[in-house]
């Protein structure tokens, strides 16, 4: 039995999963935003104390590695490399919307073999991190960095329906407003139980990072308080 702890912080939702062969046991997480730091350690110790297991019992930790908020980011990710380096277990890395798009699929009981899946990731103003995939969860488009306008994913959304969700889904509704083909799911949130059959998957197939190398996926470059319109007129 593979026992992995799975941590997401990309977004502004703080979560833990304890897993065992994919199955998760316990959940913790918390969509305050700002209060990672403080609460990821205890949410970790939480799900393994309401499963009946320690820090020593873990094969392994899975963390989301991105896109999403930087500072985010770097919380999880040195929180997931110190676990893996006290403990000398492997570190696994899970795109976040690799993970989101697993979960709304994990949903879903009869999807068309057309229709596409796209995650978004808020990232400020009308701009996204999103990728797409199709029924089977296979990525079609990779994570991009998307300012968003009526004009945007033309062709996605001219040959398939297109299912939307995730925290940068919202700003998006307006411009797509006129398009019978852009379907909305509200309320998806990144979640670390998302990342388990995923990351269960990994483990067998002995994909791991290097620990003193592994980085979060950023995606762009980050710089502070500026859009990606900002930045191009640099």
């Amino acid at each position: 039995m593979a026992l992995i702890l799975n941590i997401e912080t990309a977004t502004s939702v703080c979560s833990a999963a304890l897993a065992a062969d994919g199955r998760v046991l316990a959940v913790a997480e918390s969509a305050e935003g700002r209060m990672h730091s403080e609460m990821l350690t205890v949410f970790a110790e939480k799900v393994l104390q309401q499963a009946g297991f320690s820090f020593n019992d873990l094969d392994a930790v899975a963390v989301s590695k991105g896109p999403g908020s930087y500072t985010g980011l770097r919380i999880g990710v040195s929180a997931a490399k110190g676990f893996c380096y006290a403990l000398g277990i492997p570190l696994i890395s899970v795109g976040t919307l690799h993970a989101l798009a697993s979960g709304v699929l994990s949903k879903q009981v009869h999807v068309k073999p057309d229709v596409l899946f796209c995650p978004m990731i808020d990232a400020r103003r009308m701009e996204v991190y999103c990728a797409f995939y199709d029924h089977k969860g296979k990525e079609v488009s990779p994570p991009s960095a998307e300012i968003i306008s009526g004009d945007s994913f033309e062709k996605h959304l001219r040959e398939h329906r297109v299912f939307f969700f995730g925290d940068g889904s919202p700003k998006c509704k307006a411009a797509f407003s006129g398009n019978a083909n852009a379907v909305f799911i509200d309320n998806i949130a990144a979640s670390a139980s998302w990342m388990a059959s995923i990351a269960e998957q990994k483990f067998r197939k002995g994909e791991k990072e290097i620990l003193a190398h592994f980085e979060p996926f950023y995606l762009k470059n980050f710089l502070p308080g500026k859009t990606a319109a900002e930045r191009a007129i640099q």
